[in-house]
Formats: structure tokens, sequence, C-alpha cells
């Protein structure tokens, strides 16, 4: 049985004034029909013209911007896989160039450290490079370790708006890095017994005993420096990280040569050095944190004494989560001083190691953006 179908005729024109087409509807899609009311049918009409083609036109790319959920739509052709991936990577290198950056600066205070002792003589090349790659690194690696869990507890805080509890988060581990440098002293000033036992010449591990005895201030400077650094990396504050490491390398090379090349002092002039970068790197992002980070920063308070020992088991799993990543440098020093000439050999490999880690230290803190 056929549709009967209700034909429609309008003697009205269009904008155009050319008559509208005749339009056929089915009696069954006609909602109401009168003298006093017009036809209304559950389809659309658009307007047309006999003959008449419609231009077709490439639909524009789908990937304009991002979603209502901040992210991209779907990636459907190669030109929107290069847009997000051009976006993305200048986003990741504006936090990672500053960090690796700074990174590399902090590397460059041990580095230039060494070769100026180089410059002394092959013993005490020999003997720094086993206190630094030994005894400091060990100490470098626990503590980097502790503060790592400020990556997980500032990040959270951050990105859920409570910017005071950074504040309280880098207090909480000031508490607890302090705490854990009391606990590595007895590396340092044990320093020379615990070398010999491990084998090293003990004309080196005396030398090496006595230069880490030295450097002990600077293993406090760190329980500083790491937890403002996470405070300021969770808010995406690097360009002040690069900035004061820039300027902490160029004034330790100076130093360095005024304490040992001017002065004369050896490895005493070295030592100082050492310990007085270690502070200026500490003290500066110390300085900008009170100064210039009023959100986070409210000023000393006692809710870093609470949850403490939570706090402290996080910390302590991300630093044995890391030692193990670090300490491998000084595994290969310490087996290096029972080779038949300790002296040349660890002399040699610091060298290496020197070169080595100038190109670690950048993936380093490439990898440090994206956490």
């Amino acid at each position: 049985m056929e549709t009967p179908v209700r034909e429609e005729r309008r003697s009205t024109s269009s904008s155009s004034g050319k008559p509208l087409q005749t339009i056929n509807v089915p009696a069954d899609d006609v909602i109401e029909s009168g003298p006093s009311s017009p036809l209304l049918v559950r389809v659309s009409v658009f307007e047309t013209e006999p003959n008449e083609t419609t231009k077709l036109h490439h639909a524009p790319s789908t990937l304009i911007g991002k979603t209502d959920d901040d992210d991209f739509p779907p990636i459907k052709t190669f030109s929107d896989a290069k847009f997000v991936c051009m976006v993305e990577s200048s986003k990741l290198w504006e936090i990672a160039a500053p960090i690796a950056f700074n990174i590399l600066c902090n590397y460059g205070v041990n580095s230039f450290t060494s070769i100026f002792v180089g410059h002394i003589g092959d013993l005490e090349l020999s003997a720094v490079a086993i206190s630094l790659s030994v005894v400091s690194n060990f100490s470098f690696g626990f503590l980097l370790g502790m503060a790592s869990a400020l990556e997980t507890l500032c990040g959270q805080a951050f990105g859920a708006g409570q910017i005071e509890m950074l504040g309280v988060y880098m207090q909480r581990s000031w508490l607890i890095l302090i705490g854990t440098c009391f606990c590595l002293l007895p590396l340092y000033v044990y320093a020379t017994p615990l070398l010999i036992l491990l084998g090293q010449e003990p004309q080196i591990a005396e030398i090496s005993g006595k230069f880490t005895a030295q450097i002990i201030p600077q293993v406090f400077a760190l329980a500083i420096n790491f937890p403002t650094k996470k405070f300021l990396q969770s808010q995406s504050k690097v360009g002040i990280l690069a900035w004061i490491g820039f300027v902490a390398l160029t004034l330790h090379i100076f130093i360095l040569h005024l304490f040992i090349n001017v002065f004369k002092w050896g490895l005493n002039g070295a030592a100082a050095a050492f310990v007085a970068s270690a502070w200026g790197i500490a003290i500066a992002q110390l300085v900008y944190v009170v100064g210039w980070c009023k959100d986070g920063w409210r000023g000393l308070s006692w809710l870093a004494f609470q949850d403490v020992w939570p706090f402290l088991k996080l910390s302590f799993a991300s630093a044995v989560m890391l030692c193990l990543e670090i300490w491998y440098f000084m595994t290969i020093i310490v087996l290096t001083g029972h080779l038949e000439d300790p002296v040349l050999a660890v002399g040699s490999l610091s060298i290496c190691m020197n070169i080595n880690g100038w190109e670690g230290m950048l993936f380093i803190g490439i990898n440090a953006a994206i956490r």
C-alpha cells in the first residue's frame, strides 16, 4: 500500500527573487496543517535552487586546540602528530633546559675541584677523587634520594592548590635531612680507616681522609639545597635555579684559582672553595624562597614536626631506590684502588668518570622535567 503524499505548493519567492521548489511531504510526517497555521513537518528543508550544485571544501583539521578535559583530540593525520609533538616538546624543554643547566653547573663544582687539584699533583688528584667519588658521592646520593620524596608530595599539593603546604613539606624535609647528615658524620670522621679497610693505598687514604673531614660542612649545605630545589621545581620556577647554578660555578672557578694558584693553599684551599660554593648555592636558593615565594612560604611552622615518621619512611624508600643507581660510581673507584699502580689508575679513572659525568648530568636534568 503506497504512503499517501501530500503536496504543498507555495507561491512565495526566495530572497533572491526565484520561486522555491515544490516539496513533496509524506502525509505521515505532517504534524499540523490548517488554514490558519503553516505546514509543520519532521524534516528540515533548506532553500535550494534547481540545477544548482554545491561546492565541497576540504574539512579543516579537527586538531585546532585542546578539548574541555585539557587534552588534544585524537590524532588523525601526520600534520596533527607534528603539531602535538612541537607543542609538547616546547613545553618540555622550557622546564628541562633550565633544570639540566642547573644540574650541569652543580656537577661542575665537583668537576672543576678535581681539575684544579690535578695541577697540584697525581697523589692529591687520586685522594680527592676517592673523597668525592666514594664518601661525598655516598652522602650525595643518599641525601638526594631522601629529598626526592618532595617531588611526590609537593607535586600533589601544588596540583591540589594547597600551595601553603609546599613550605611545610620543605621544612619537614630539612629536619629529616639534617638528622641524616648527623648519621653520616662517622663516614667523614673515620674516612681514613674505612678507606684502608676497603683496600685503598694507605698514603692515598690518609690524604683523602683529611680532605673528607674538611668538607663536612658541605653535607649540611646539601640538606638545605635539595629541599629548596624540589620546592622550586614543583612550581616550575626553574629559571632562578639555572641562574644560581651559573653564578655559583663562575664564582667557584674564580675562588679555586684564587685559593690554589694565588694563595697556594693546596688541598686546604680546594676544600674551602668546595664548601663555600655549596653553601652559596643553598643560601641563594633559600633567600629566593623566603623573599619571592610568598604563596608557598608562610614562615617557619610547627606543622613541620607533624607526621614525620610517614614522611621519613617515604624519604628512605626514595633514597634506597636512587642510591642503587648512583653508588656504582663509588664501587668502580674502590675497585680501581686495588690495581697495581693505584695512584695512576685512580687518577686516570677519575678523569674519565669526570667527562662521563657531564654527559650523564644532561640526561638527568631532562628526566627531572617530566616528574
